[in-house]
């Protein structure tokens, strides 16, 4: 993140209870639980990213002079606190769930266990880098399944809110799937590919459509494609790039990679019309990419009428995610410890919970982690399980599971069927990052791996099958017991 101070990048309250804490030395150690409630676009998943910025968020954090001074100038915080912030340090662990990973709803994608002052300050940055990424990487998935193996290139660098969100976001395309991005930056930030052919501006800037092309064929001559719309598609795009084509065959200069570009119109039509022009002229290996406001539903849609489209660059619907344009996770307080405790284990820490009238924002206690459970045969997901940190399960035994808001539908799985992994790894220990982030082109190469572990019936774009979400006997246990401890009261 540039070396940038994000230590203010809070909201102002986690400032107000971090300041009551320690006016009234609240200096528990506690496990705040990182999660989202609903997969975005009514998806059967989502994909989890933005670990590394967190991670170089956590490294950098401290309160600079000038922080202290801004701080002071507010008049709410006294002056030992200050000099509290002034040598201020994270101390605490933290777990995640590595970018790239498939996850579901109400699992902790990352958990934090640390003194509550530190704890607290940390929720909104974390929230904004887990959050923001995730929903663009979901996004790119969603977009690159509906390409049906053809590339797609994120073009959306002009309609995202911002330089961050522009930059960070195409990482997060990345990492869902996408071959490269038009953002300089990002590329050389992440040692993604930078992709990008030419704008309407370049044919229109010469004379005509045709020495636009052949000057654009002489400048890039090992990837020629051509924009073809400026002007009429078929009678005067498709034709000229043809001729340009045909020039460069008599040449003996054909390009390694050459084709058009479709960026308006009905693309369905046009793309089927430029591909038999195409074959005709002999350029059968010649690509045809689309642009043009597109998303995983009109993606779809155009394979169902046919359309000859290698390749797709899409922009504004991904970048902004703009049907489902906010992630939702949330940071909920699940323990505070009681005595001497440990990170990797659920003795001697107070479970707590938030109740709700909605079903769903009832918060899951305790120190927890998460176990995913696959099929032996096939490697596909049968289900998460949500336990309590240090649980331990016999994979040769028969495993019953259980939805926790409708316990009589349970599913029996047989011992020596199903395999487990404990998908919730440490990240800090004391204060120290232990772990090494990925590059981004591995990530994606990850990504791509654990999207292969999901059934296809929930990948498909509407009305998914949701994979379960459930929790072990140990943690129903408590979780029933705080319920009724607290209908009593």
């Amino acid at each position: 993140m540039d070396n940038r101070n994000f230590t203010l990048l809070t909201d102002y309250y986690e400032l107000t209870m971090m300041q009551g804490y320690f006016k009234n030395d609240i200096h528990e150690k506690v496990v705040f639980d990182l999660f989202y409630r609903q997969n975005p676009d009514d998806s059967g998943f989502a994909i989890c990213a933005g670990l590394q910025h967190a991670i170089e968020y956590i490294n950098n954090l401290h309160f600079d002079d000038e922080d202290i001074e801004y701080l002071r100038g507010l008049g709410d915080f006294d002056e030992e606190f200050l000099e509290y912030l002034s040598t201020f340090r994270f101390t605490g662990d933290i777990y995640a769930i590595p970018e790239g990973t498939v996850i579901f709803p109400r699992e902790p994608l990352v958990k934090v266990v640390a003194p509550i002052i530190e704890a607290q300050l940390v929720e909104t940055a974390l929230l904004n880098l887990i959050n923001h990424q995730s929903l663009i990487a979901t996004k790119a998935a969603r977009v690159c399944y509906a390409a049906r193996g053809g590339a797609v290139m994120e073009f959306g660098l002009r309609r995202a809110q911002g330089p961050d969100a522009g930059t960070f976001g195409a990482r997060a395309a990345v990492i869902g799937g996408c071959v490269g991005t038009s953002n300089v930056k990002c590329a050389k930030d992440y040692g993604v590919p930078a992709l990008g052919t030419h704008a309407h501006s370049w044919i229109m800037s010469f004379p005509d459509e045709i020495t636009a092309f052949r000057k654009y064929a002489e400048l890039y001559p090992g990837n020629t494609t051509l924009l073809v719309d400026t002007y009429d598609t078929l009678r005067s795009g498709v034709p000229n790039a043809i001729k340009v084509f045909e020039e460069l065959r008599d040449k003996d200069e054909m390009p390694a990679n050459y084709g058009i570009r479709l960026d308006s119109g009905d693309l369905a039509y046009l793309s089927k019309k430029a591909r038999k022009m195409l074959d005709e002229a002999g350029f059968t290996e010649a690509k045809i990419c689309a642009s043009s406001d597109l998303d995983e539903y009109l993606i779809d849609s155009l394979f169902a009428q046919g359309a000859e489209i290698d390749s797709w660059g899409v922009g504004t619907n991904m970048i902004t995610s703009k049907n489902t344009p906010a992630f939702g996770g949330v940071y909920k307080l699940s323990a505070v410890a009681v005595g001497e405790v440990s990170s990797d284990n659920y003795e001697n820490w107070e479970p707590r919970i938030k109740l709700s009238e909605n079903t769903v924002k009832v918060t899951n206690p305790g120190n927890k982690t998460v176990f995913r459970i696959y099929d032996s045969d096939t490697g596909k997901i049968k289900a998460d399980l949500i336990a309590l940190a240090g649980e331990t399960f016999d994979e040769s035994q028969d495993m019953v599971l259980f939805d926790p808001d409708s316990t009589w539908k349970k599913t029996r799985l047989e011992g020596g069927t199903y395999e487990m992994k404990e998908i919730l790894v440490p990240i800090f220990r004391d204060g120290k990052c232990v772990y090494e982030s990925p590059t981004t082109l591995e990530i994606q190469e990850f990504c791509r791996k654990e999207l292969k572990t999901l059934w296809e019936e929930s990948r498909r774009l509407v009305n998914p099958q949701q994979v379960y979400v459930d929790l072990s006997d140990k943690l129903y246990d408590m979780k029933s017991a705080l319920l009724e401890k607290y209908s009593l009261c």
